[in-house]
């Protein structure tokens, strides 16, 4: 759950989040009595001092000065070392005026901190340097006897390779078509530096960057993996690709990266060879293209560069073919062999408007000349270095009706049916470039609500490019759209993916999900930000707004900034530009009017009740039975691993804590009301654990090196799915915890897969896949009787293509079933008797009653569903909800709750209550209904 402001709006391990941190108030000692010192959260170190004019030594570069600044200033400031080595520059940049903003990245032991970024501005005239204002995060706090991991390096890859793995298995086991492979999740771990997660007194972390493609669709997978370097439990995960819709200098090209080899000798203004192309829109545009040494003519702009240039120097914009490469192909690689368009003549027919080339090439311009016109800035990152597209690809030989950043380029999907390239609308092509100004300034982590207001930027500034490249007045009804120009036949208002000016979106709307979900809500939250900034637009002018809000990035804002933050830098951003009352007014009025105020969080109601707020889960699930639930769980600020927690469903009483509270992560906790079982991670391996209800010792019962999740329990059996590394599929274990007896539920065929799992009385229901007779992948659904060791096979339909989550009961199997791939997602309940006999549906795949089936748990007087629509957008309506039905399905489905969060981990206990992890409120609860809500 992403909520809150902070570290603690972001940390989560491939799923949930918790707790927003409180403010802290430092001991800040003000500057004078105009200046105003805002206290940072939980740190001593204010998060904003503005009104400043206090001279600093001028000899020497800006960073010096600056954390010459912040060592004299201690008492303010309570930095212990300022030293560069604690303290290293990112970057000083300078704007029109000859202001310097120098932001300083926080390291504890050499280790670099995630998102401990200080800032400080100061003007410089005349040989004299005077300190005006300081902002960011710089934590206190963090206090590691050791940043030696324990974790090996390749112990980390293992396990982030398997946390993504996990979480991109899907819904779902499927099957290959006829003739086709067995589609595995096969993804590559490279290591990155060890970091520091400022939780609490610091959490030391592996960072692993996990690439490969989505074996569910074939789309490019790029997650940030944190792994404890304690415990190697994965603490946090989410998406490196900035996409434009809902699911620097490029380093890495094979080929067209350096200079033409001619240009040696050439002056700037002779590598421009002025060419014609045609836009989407039927625009005529002037192109400006390059000729090779071989007298090719190759989409490379020039032009931005002075005469006087080094041809190797300054501002080269490249545009490449890409058509027909896989997106998972360019996702922070290059495709082999792609090159730049090559047009026969200056004047580029219609295979270049209709590839998207001559948008794509055309806006990549305009986008420049934008932020170099107003701000002064040298490109993407500031320094003038290559700006990269390519244009083109596709998924899985299908269109890819999308567009991202990868943190080197932007990428461009192909389109088809109902979409163009997606380099067709200006917007488009601002939003994914404007993504990188971000990489390169504030650089806001793509999860949550720092990720939101990355989105929301890129959208403010993707809009206001497109409207000055295209005339399009701010006045103009359709002004605030994003995305409209890409359909071609819907109109624009149908065609948008978002809309600035809906006058409605406000933190009311706000959407508590996961990161598995739009990673923690960037394009769900963001237009509660961006419609913020649009309406300080459309008050206080373009240009104004625009420098307004472009200081703000660029001069305030730091990785892990919330929206609370982010309308603190605005408002200061506005005041340094020498805003008058009234437009301050207006500046505060805008957020105001879109809630994006102080504690906005605590407004958001709910229809349920609340066993444990602020859980702390980091994506490892609830398991509820016989009036017990166990659940992980770590201390309020999230700093403490987690530790498993037992209460009672009903609410009476005070929840227990029944693991030892180790420096091990105790996760993936379940209990049949007996007794609790549970993953330890640790250094040496994941230990699978069982303590009594009532009291007793934790006893270890198995051990695995891979990864673990699903872990199930009921008498004596406990069963979980395990990770095989090798060949990047799930299998399921199972152990007898008074015997001893271990065992796979298939035995170990080759071959086959096995997952989602469900026990009851020692008989484990599963999904599997496995070869038929004449050796074609089927699915199925088996349930394994783990005293005899006899299979009972479940009337699964034999055009069965997927089968998803099993729960068992005392009399009977319920599986998801899908059977049809035209559905656009939706799966059926199915139900049979243990023995496999009287099969009953007991919701639909298609028709009246039909449910976008993800997920399901059981008791023996209720089915409660998780479902997951399908999106194109992002809206609650796409989130994961419960349903609750009867067992033979008569009355059809209901909502167990209207809230607007995500509701994912059902787990049901007896009689008609199910659990589930809440995001509604902006924290991840543990909540509880009885009965269903009924209709919403």
């Amino acid at each position: 759950m992403i909520v809150g402001q902070g570290i603690a709006a972001l940390l989560a391990a491939a799923g949930l989040l918790v707790t927003a941190i409180p403010a802290a108030h430092a001991d800040t000692v003000p500057a004078s009595a105009t200046s105003e010192v805002k206290p940072g959260a939980e740190t001593e170190t204010p998060s904003l001092v503005t009104d400043l004019n206090e001279p600093v030594a001028a000899t020497g570069n800006a960073a010096d000065a600056a954390r010459g600044h912040l060592k004299a200033k201690k008492s303010r400031y309570h930095i212990a070392d300022t030293s560069a080595e604690d303290l290293t520059s990112v970057g000083t940049t300078t704007d029109k005026g000859g202001k310097e903003t120098v932001r300083l990245q926080q390291k504890y032991k050499g280790v670099e901190v995630l998102g401990g970024q200080y800032m400080v501005r100061m003007t410089k005239k005349d040989g004299k340097r005077a300190v005006t204002g300081t902002s960011g995060n710089y934590f206190t706090q963090l206090k590691l006897d050791s940043v030696t991991p324990k974790v090996t390096e390749k112990t980390a890859i293992e396990r982030a390779v398997g946390a993504v793995t996990t979480q991109f298995g899907g819904g779902l086991l499927r099957a290959p078509a006829k003739g086709e492979k067995q589609a595995v999740a096969e993804f590559t771990g490279t290591a990155g530096d060890v970091t520091i997660l400022p939780q609490g007194t610091g959490v030391l972390t592996r960072h692993i960057t996990v690439t490969g493609t989505d074996p569910a669709d074939g789309s490019p997978v790029r997650q940030e993996v944190y792994i404890d370097a304690h415990s190697g439990f994965p603490v946090m995960q989410y998406s490196g690709i900035k996409t434009f819709g809902a699911t620097g200098t490029a380093t890495g090209a094979t080929e067209g990266v350096a200079a033409p080899a001619d240009a040696s000798t050439a002056a700037a203004d002779q590598l421009v060879v002025k060419g014609s192309g045609v836009r989407y829109n039927g625009q005529k545009v002037d192109i400006n293209l390059y000729k090779d040494t071989k007298g090719l003519l190759q989409m490379i702009d020039y032009s931005k560069r002075a005469a006087d240039d080094s041809p190797y120097a300054g501002p080269m914009i490249a545009t490449y073919d890409a058509r027909g490469r896989e997106a998972g192909s360019a996702s922070g690689v290059w495709p082999t062999g792609v090159t730049y368009f090559q047009p026969a003549t200056p004047d580029l027919g219609e295979e270049y408007t209709n590839s998207g080339a001559v948008d794509a090439h055309w806006a990549a311009g305009k986008v420049y000349d934008y932020y170099r016109n107003h701000f002064g800035r040298k490109g993407l990152d500031g320094k003038d270095g290559y700006i990269y597209s390519l244009v083109g690809v596709v998924q899985r030989g299908q269109p890819y009706n999308n567009a991202f950043w990868d943190g080197q380029k932007m990428v461009y999907g192909q389109g088809g049916g109902d979409y163009r390239t997606f380099s067709a609308d200006t917007d488009v092509v601002g939003h994914e470039m404007t993504h990188g100004v971000v990489e390169h300034t504030a650089n806001l982590v793509y999860a949550g609500q720092s990720g939101a207001m990355n989105e929301a930027i890129a959208d403010y500034f993707g809009n206001a490019i497109d409207l000055e490249a295209n005339g399009q007045s701010m006045d103009d009804p359709d002004a605030g759209l994003l995305g409209e120009d890409l359909c071609t036949t819907a109109g624009p208002r149908e065609c948008a993916l978002r809309d600035l000016d809906d006058g409605a979106t406000t933190s009311k709307n706000f959407i508590g999900v996961t990161y598995s979900g739009d990673n923690g809500g960037v394009h769900l939250n963001s237009t509660i930000f961006s419609g913020a900034l649009w309406d300080l637009r459309e008050d206080l002018g373009a240009e104004l707004a625009d420098q307004i809000v472009y200081r703000a990035l660029s001069a305030y804002m730091t990785p892990l900034d919330g929206f609370t933050e982010g309308r603190a830098a605005v408002i200061a951003a506005a005041k340094e530009l020498g805003s008058t009352k009234a437009q301050l007014a207006i500046v505060k009025r805008s957020f105001d009017a879109h809630g994006i105020v102080p504690g906005w969080e605590k407004a958001l109601g709910v229809d349920t009740d609340t066993l444990i707020t602020k859980v702390n889960v980091g994506g490892t699930g609830v398991g509820a039975a016989g009036g017990k639930y166990a659940v992980s769980r770590s201390n309020e600020d999230g700093s403490e691993p987690y530790s498993v927690w037992l209460g009672n469903t009903s609410g009476k009483g005070q929840p227990q804590l029944v693991s030892a509270n180790n420096g091990d992560y105790n996760v993936y906790a379940n209990t049949d009301g007996k007794t609790v079982v549970w993953a330890d991670y640790s250094s040496q391996g994941i230990f699978i654990m069982a303590r009594p209800v009532g009291g007793g010792l934790a006893k270890r019962i198995d051990g695995i090196g891979s990864d673990v999740n699903s872990l199930v329990v009921d008498g004596d059996w406990v069963a979980y799915t395990a990770l095989n590394p090798q060949y990047g599929v799930t299998n399921v274990r199972y152990v007898n915890m008074k015997t001893g007896e271990y065992g796979l539920v298939d035995d170990g065929r080759p071959y086959n897969i096995s997952g989602l799992p469900s026990i009851k009385d020692g008989k484990i229901a599963y999904a599997k896949v496995a070869p038929d007779a004449n050796g074609n992948m089927k699915v199925g659904v088996e349930v394994l009787d783990a005293a005899t060791h006899t299979r009972t096979t479940m009337p699964a339909s034999d055009d069965a293509m997927g089968i998803g989550q099993t729960a068992i009961t005392d009399d009977g199997v319920f599986w998801i079933e899908d059977d049809d791939a035209t559905d656009t997602g939706k799966a059926a309940v199915r139900r049979a008797n243990l023995d496999g006999s009287n099969p009953v549906t007991v919701t639909p795949e298609a028709g009246e009653g039909s449910l976008y089936a993800y997920s399901l748990t059981a008791s023996d007087d209720a089915v409660s569903i998780s479902t997951v629509p399908p999106a194109t957008w992002w809206a609650n309506d796409t989130m994961m909800k419960l349903y609750q039905i009867a067992p033979d399905g008569k009355g059809g489905a209901q909502r167990v709750s209207c809230n607007r969060g995500e509701q994912t981990f059902g787990a049901a206990d007896e009689g008609r209550r199910v659990l589930w992890l809440d995001g509604t409120t902006g924290y991840t609860n543990l909540v509880k209904r009885d009965r269903p809500a009924g209709g919403c």
